[in-house]
């Protein structure tokens, strides 16, 4: 399975050895690949190195290279992949839209706010997912 990680997903894992950093060490012992984008990693890392120490830092570094990341930021896509990301405010489209374009079977993240609408849900076949929904697929 590729399983596309939102930022807020990087930060968590590399903030803390919780549960988030867990589930990703299951989804690559597992075998499946982590993805990502340049989109994401940037906001990831920009929100790391404003409210997190040093070593959080590192994390992210760490944990970043165990991820496929495409340096393609997806802000625009094809009509198709564009309309099935409607239904986010504009800033978390180029998240979907990033899974979508890159063959994922599912997009992780914690951010219900904007994507718990979609949580459960296929958008141009990724399913997304909440951590812990994830965790139960697989």
């Amino acid at each position: 399975m590729r399983v596309f990680l939102d930022a807020n997903i990087l930060f968590s894992a590399a903030k803390s050895d919780g549960a988030i950093r867990q589930l990703l060490r299951n989804l690559i012992l597992a075998k499946h690949t982590l993805v990502a984008d340049s989109y994401v990693q940037l906001e990831a890392s920009r929100n790391i190195a404003a409210k997190a120490d040093a070593q959080a830092v590192r994390d992210l570094d760490t944990l970043l290279n165990t991820v496929e990341v495409s340096a393609v930021q997806f802000t625009q896509s094809s009509p198709a992949l564009q309309a099935a990301a409607l239904w986010l405010p504009e800033k978390d489209r180029p998240v979907l839209l990033a899974a979508m374009a890159l063959a994922c079977d599912a997009l992780v993240t914690g951010d219900s706010t904007h994507f718990g609408p979609g949580y459960g849900k296929y958008f141009e076949g990724v399913i997304v997912c909440s951590p812990r929904h994830l965790a139960e697929l697989v």
